[in-house]
């Protein structure tokens, strides 16, 4: 069972591992669904922590689907989360079809190399998901898809995901569930899903808003819950 927990600055890193998460997702304007950090933000996290840091590349919150300056812009991203030592990139492109844009997210995947790649959730705009799920396999460089099973918070998409899972034993991808995850709705999702990844963000903050800081306290007790479920 792994945790990933969304940071959005170094104290967020460094209390993230601190409380037990597995992995972070390092992204800016979370107010937009989360945008590219800056290279700055992305070094320092790296040099704080020892777990996997994974970065979001996303030019905009416009659209997923990128004209050529959004993706050069996205490629010269690549390149630099690169160099600073992240672990994996988080990325997402559709067709105007809102269709896995298979053409452009080859050129993401050739800039980004040997690192972990996500795909984001774009994948929830994306009408039949099972067939992109297949799409998404065929990259052998992206290991998990981060998706609440549709446009609803995942807690209220429990018969989809267990759909996504299912498919996804067959390729070599991975569910990894977000949006609206909770501790409270945690253990019933993974039981009715059997979902091996999980991804909070405000849940795990105070107050639950990204305007506060991360909760020490509450990352642990996913963590441990994580670790019961898991036995």
């Amino acid at each position: 069972m792994m945790l990933e927990i969304i940071a959005t600055s170094v104290a967020d890193a460094i209390a993230a591992e601190r409380s037990g998460a597995d992995r972070l997702e390092l992204c800016a304007a979370l107010s937009e669904g989360g945008l590219t950090p800056s290279l700055g933000l992305v070094k320092a996290v790296v040099q704080a922590v020892d777990i996997p840091v994974h970065v979001i590349v996303r030019p905009h919150s416009r659209t997923f689907q990128y004209v050529e300056s959004d993706l050069v812009v996205m490629l010269a991203d690549i390149r630099y989360i690169q160099k600073a030592g992240a672990a994996g990139i988080v990325i997402g492109v559709l067709d105007e079809d809102n269709k896995v844009n298979a053409e452009a997210l080859s050129r993401l995947l050739q800039e980004a190399g040997e690192m972990k790649v996500t795909f984001h959730r774009a994948f929830d705009d994306i009408d039949d998901q099972l067939e992109a799920i297949e799409v998404i396999a065929s990259f052998p460089q992206i290991q998990r898809i981060l998706t609440s099973g549709g446009q609803a918070p995942a807690p209220e998409a429990a018969e989809q995901l267990k759909k996504l899972v299912d498919k996804s034993r067959n390729t070599s991808v991975r569910i990894l569930a977000g949006n609206g995850m909770s501790p409270e709705t945690l253990s019933v999702l993974v039981k009715a899903t059997g979902l091996e990844e999980v991804h909070f963000g405000s849940a795990v903050r105070v107050n639950r808003s990204f305007m506060h800081p991360i909760d020490e306290a509450v990352i642990t007790g996913v963590k441990s819950e994580l670790m019961q479920l898991r036995k």
